[in-house]
């Protein structure tokens, strides 16, 4: 049973921001131990002899210029190693270009073919309904009728009267709990943004990784 209710979609949309992290540019290493080099024999040099300074703490000044000489190294590497494992997420992801995914989203984008996917319930259901709502706040309800764990559901837009567009989806069990609502689509690219991945997936737009769920490998054109 299908019904169809005029609301005000105040949830609706929603835009991502990328954050990227910058690390400040800082003085060459070898240019600060030169620096360090140079204050501390001018230092050495010009003490009072009848008053030397006590030598410990010319080790503590070396020992303080190794730490932070550390720190910089330390910083360096987790740059370099951050870098690599982002080029290794992209390079396995666009091995996955053109597989059959399952993604956990609020959101789908209908273009008339049927579109499948599971309610992930999290207990005995006597009934389930599915809520797609369009960007004009009118929300079609979709009896799912009882079911517990991985509740299957097939949308047809045809069958539905759904016209092409965004909806938001949600899942409203009898326990009045907010399932997470998986949708079976096919992973169409991959790119880098900033310091993200983001995947394009059919029927859904774009995404992060952790958003997917399973891959469910390459099936025909």
């Amino acid at each position: 049973m299908v019904t169809t209710t005029n609301t005000t979609n105040t949830q609706f949309g929603g835009t991502t921001g990328t954050g990227s992290n910058k690390i400040a540019t800082q003085a060459p290493t070898e240019a600060n131990k030169d620096m360090f080099t140079k204050l501390l024999v001018a230092q050495i040099q010009n003490q009072d002899p009848l008053s030397p300074q006590d030598p410990t703490q010319y080790v503590n000044q070396l020992s303080q210029l190794s730490q932070t000489e550390a720190l910089q190294n330390l910083s360096q590497t987790t740059t370099a190693s951050a870098s690599v494992l982002q080029s290794l997420q992209t390079l396995a992801m666009g091995g996955q270009v053109g597989s059959d995914v399952t993604v956990a989203t609020d959101t789908v984008k209908l273009d008339g073919s049927k579109l499948n996917g599971t309610v992930q319930l999290n207990g005995l259901s006597a009934g389930t309904s599915l809520i797609l709502t369009g960007v004009d706040g009118r929300q079609h309800e979709v009896d799912l009728g009882p079911g517990s764990g991985a509740q299957s559901f097939t949308i047809d837009p045809d069958a539905l009267g759904l016209a092409p567009g965004t909806y938001k989806i949600q899942a409203k069990p009898s326990d009045g709990s907010s399932p997470t609502i998986e949708v079976a689509a096919r992973l169409n690219s991959v790119r880098v943004n900033g310091s993200s991945v983001v995947l394009q997936v059919a029927n859904i737009g774009e995404v992060a990784p952790s958003s997917v769920t399973g891959f469910n490998g390459k099936t025909g054109s």
